[in-house]
């Protein structure tokens, strides 16, 4: 059963759900992060295009940043301009069963853009957020790493877990 499966069902369960149509802000604490660290990709193959700048790599991708984690079936890496020599990354753009992780926080996506000079990850569809035992679902995240800081648009829902003990 998948994990997205079983949240589902945790949330249909649980009695104190909320629905909002509108955007909700979140706090991410532990994903505040320095975009700077080196970015080490490991996959299965790796195109690269010298005409316009980019990589392409498939298969079982794996992209880790400091304490950040992230997975794909495919990420398309978009050098910045003049960065021949420096090798520098402007973006980097992942597609399919996308899953990021840092800390205790999780978030699964459809596709994910990671612009690193902006410092932001916006994930869109059907995006999963679950931070501890909360989660909080929606069609589009947008993660701002140098504030921890991020909204979650389009029909969210959110499963609250009230905390204490009595």
């Amino acid at each position: 059963m998948s994990f997205r499966v079983v949240l589902a069902a945790l949330a249909l369960a649980c009695c104190a759900s909320a629905s909002l149509s509108q955007g909700a802000e979140i706090a991410f604490g532990a994903l505040a992060h320095d975009q700077t660290l080196p970015v080490e990709v490991t996959a299965d193959r790796l195109t690269v295009d010298q005409a316009d700048g980019t990589a392409i790599f498939t298969g079982g991708v794996l992209v880790g940043q400091g304490d950040m984690r992230l997975s794909a079936r495919e990420v398309l890496v978009v050098y910045a301009a003049g960065a021949e020599e420096s090798g520098r990354i402007a973006r980097m753009e992942a597609s399919g069963q996308v899953v990021l992780a840092l800390g205790a926080e999780a978030a699964e996506a459809d596709k994910a853009v990671y612009s690193i000079d902006d410092g932001t990850i916006v994930m869109t569809g059907s995006v999963l957020l679950t931070q501890g035992q909360s989660a909080i679902s929606g069609e589009r995240l947008v993660v701002h790493l140098d504030s921890g800081t991020g909204t979650m648009e389009g029909r969210v829902r959110t499963v609250l877990q009230p905390g204490g003990t009595r």
